[in-house]
């Protein structure tokens, strides 16, 4: 059995069962995020939101994916069909496989890079794409308009994030994940995580995290009273469920990223308790809540106010924490918070 487990063969199958682990890891999240979702709203407007479907509602999310599945895919006849069918499965394939670098534990992840920073950007990255080639493939002004909106928007805050993460990445000296975490590994449990010297870039990177995602307050291109689902609103039944599933899983790896890069990963918040991925998995949770209740309680902005907000508030903030973490790491300001090198290689 290990000859066979180290053969090419075997190989490939142990990968391969390792990527279906976290697929499936993934997708079972993805039902209970959307039925958390609603059941928070539900909770801040005093209703009680789904309860109907298996125990406490709980398959809910089973049913109305069931739903979108057997119902008839309708494309208008208009519509570039290539393009518009290939629109909604790049969402959600790329959404997936950014997860290829998340690790959950010392050694769970499925692809340890050196450069996983950079691998979650060029993903990142190619997303827009997804939107911008359904809005135009659906050959409707609304679905354009709402393609185009959301692609600006998407960049702008992309920048933003970029700009937080390099703070993070100056203070470690590696662009691997484990070694950010590894570099929050301090004898003081919470504090030695980097929430506490990069506090003003927590707020920065949850903020802009929201509008990268079109997460209320910043759901302008598929804002229903105004653009009536943006560049979805001529999709239905499996494409738009793609669509969706994409969205709550750059959702849920958004939160993996505040969790990793400035809240511990896998680390436990206090010293004399084990590390593990129960850890990561309870404090992306966490952030997912944060999100959730965002939605529930903020109105929503206009679409001048968020462009301004990105391009004449976060990034001259950002660009300038980037300047101050690089002079404090290079003089070793606060006892070396700024400076980790040592442990990020």
């Amino acid at each position: 059995m290990a000859e066979f487990l180290s053969s090419g063969l075997g190989i490939a199958l142990i990968i391969a069962a390792q990527c279906l682990a976290m697929i499936a890891f993934v997708m079972i999240s993805l039902l209970f995020l959307v039925y958390g979702d609603r059941k928070i709203w539900a909770a801040v407007q005093m209703r009680r939101g789904p309860n109907v479907v298996g125990v406490f509602g709980l398959l809910q999310s089973v049913a109305d994916a069931l739903k979108y599945v057997v119902k008839e895919i309708v494309i208008p006849a208009g519509a570039d069909k290539f393009v518009f069918m290939l629109a909604p499965m790049l969402a959600f394939v790329l959404a997936i496989i950014s997860w290829a670098v998340i690790p959950f534990n010392d050694t769970w992840v499925l692809a340890d890079l050196n450069v996983a920073i950079l691998y979650v950007f060029a993903i990142g990255s190619l997303e827009v794409y997804g939107v911008i080639m359904g809005g135009w493939a659906s050959n409707s002004k609304y679905p354009f308009l709402g393609c185009l909106r959301s692609a600006a928007q998407m960049i702008s805050y992309e920048v933003s994030i970029g700009l937080i993460i390099i703070g993070v990445v100056l203070s470690t000296g590696s662009l691997n994940f484990g070694d950010i975490v590894r570099a929050q590994d301090g004898s003081y449990g919470f504090f030695s995580w980097y929430w506490l010297p990069h506090l003003p870039m927590v707020f920065l990177f949850f903020i802009s995290a929201l509008a990268e995602t079109n997460r209320p307050p910043f759901d302008l291109p598929e804002a229903e009273s105004e653009l009536v689902a943006g560049y979805q609103v001529e999709y239905s039944s499996t494409p738009f469920l793609l669509f969706m599933a994409g969205e709550y899983i750059a959702i849920f790896l958004m939160c993996a990223l505040i969790t990793l890069l400035f809240f511990g990963g896998w680390l436990s918040p206090i010293p004399f308790l084990p590390d593990g991925p129960l850890w990561m998995v309870g404090k992306m949770a966490f952030f997912f809540f944060m999100f959730a209740m965002v939605k529930a309680i903020v109105p929503r902005y206009r679409y001048d106010q968020l462009m301004r907000i990105g391009w004449k508030v976060f990034l001259p903030l950002s660009l300038g924490w980037v300047v101050l973490v690089a002079f404090f790491a290079q003089y070793g300001a606060f006892g070396g918070a700024y400076a980790r090198w040592a442990v990020g290689g």
